[in-house]
């Protein structure tokens, strides 16, 4: 049977029985779309969390703490020995004082952090507007970043409103264990950038204007830049041995993965469900068609056919049914999806909230999914089709 023959033959169905044929092929979509939309779901909250995490130098830099004891303490000796270990390329401080900063009369508590520019990309800081400290550009040191926490007290909606703006700071520098001293800066610093740090009421300036008014013994935080991710556990557990707390963005977002990986699991499992009981709907279509042609096999049969044309007669007829029920699916799973997107994030923009897209559809993920349901025809489609190539051509003309 020439391929042309094959083509013209697997589509007369539509011309056929076109009513049948279409809801088939919605029966099928709609079962392709549960898959659609819940795992589009998990690729949406997936993409939402990753998002949030700057990548590049991050992914290879160690969080450095202080443990909860005293035992031992982030020093300038300390911070040399880090710097020591076996495949640790740098070590970037950070200082932290609880200060008083004032804007426009008006002050409120934040931590002035002492820091040097690249801690900043190891921490994975970026700016919401503005610039950040970069060793690529010249850096004054009458200029210091502010968190976005920072403008909720000077009751500041936009971060770009507050860039240019002068701000002064009075620090507390503690005494013994009960006292501290106020230590007022001497200079109007102007902000240089706004950070995307909303968790925390921060101001940065340079490590080296900070230690102009205060003496820094020690440090709260350091970021431990590693030479390649092979060597990210043999130099945490170094780390670790010396009595610090370390945490790893990359293992952060490995097991984020992995979650997010069952949790995709899961959705596919429920949409699974809606998609076998559209096959199974489908394999009765295509037995019930066996049944209604079995007189037209016979003829075929008697006038040429071989038992393998009759077979890619049928497959190629399920097959096609599959393709365009996972093609209705794809676009019926997406236009819920988007929609639910669109709404969202109409109502998000409308309460001051973020716009974000909740459901996400690769295009690696809407290719298997269009393949995937050609594969499901071809498998409810093998078994009438063998049937029917089974068929005795004398006995199917004398079938009614």
């Amino acid at each position: 049977m020439r391929l042309i023959d094959l083509a013209q033959l697997s589509t007369r169905m539509f011309k056929t029985n076109p009513l049948r044929t279409w809801l088939t092929i919605l029966g099928m979509g709609v079962g392709t779309a549960a898959v659609v939309v819940l795992v589009g779901l998990g690729f949406g909250l997936q993409k939402i969390i990753l998002e949030q995490i700057v990548f590049g130098e991050q992914l290879l830099s160690l969080d450095v703490s202080n443990p909860a004891t005293s035992a031992v303490t982030l020093t300038p000796n300390t911070i040399n020995d880090l710097a020591s270990i076996e495949h640790v390329k740098d070590v970037s401080p950070r200082a932290s004082f609880p200060a008083f900063i004032t804007y426009e009369g008006l002050t409120g508590n934040v931590f002035l952090q002492g820091i040097k520019p690249k801690y900043i990309s190891y921490a994975g800081i970026a700016p919401a507007a503005g610039k950040l400290f970069s060793d690529n550009e010249p850096n004054d040191n009458g200029e210091v970043l502010i968190s976005q926490s920072v403008l909720k007290l000077f009751e500041i909606e936009k971060p770009e409103d507050m860039i240019g703006k002068e701000v002064t700071f009075r620090i507390l520098v503690p005494e013994g264990t009960d006292k501290t001293k106020e230590v007022q800066l001497n200079k109007t610093y102007k902000v240089k950038g706004v950070t995307n740090e909303e968790g925390s009421l921060s101001a940065l300036m340079l490590l080296s204007e900070l230690g102009q008014y205060v003496t820094i013994t020690s440090y709260d935080r350091a970021q431990v830049r590693v030479e390649s991710n092979e060597f990210l556990d043999p130099v945490q557990t170094a780390i670790i041995e010396k009595g610090f707390r370390v945490t790893a963005l990359s293992k952060t977002v490995d097991q984020a993965t992995k979650i997010f990986q069952g949790l995709q699991f899961v959705l596919a499992a429920f949409g699974g469900i809606a998609l076998v009981v559209s096959a199974i709907g489908m394999f009765n279509t295509m037995t019930v068609t066996l049944l209604e042609r079995t007189k037209e096999i016979g003829i075929m049969r008697t006038i040429g056919a071989s038992p393998l044309d009759i077979k890619l007669l049928f497959v190629s007829e399920s097959v096609v049914v599959g393709f365009l029920g996972g093609v209705s699916g794809i676009l019926i799973g997406m236009s819920i999806g988007l929609s639910l997107n669109f709404l969202l994030n109409q109502v998000a923009t409308r309460f001051g909230g973020q716009a974000v897209a909740l459901f996400s559809f690769p295009i690696w993920f809407i290719t298997f999914i269009a393949v995937f349901s050609a594969v499901v025809g071809y498998l409810t489609g093998i078994f009438p089709a063998r049937r029917a190539a089974a068929l005795n051509p004398l006995d199917a003309i004398r079938y009614e």
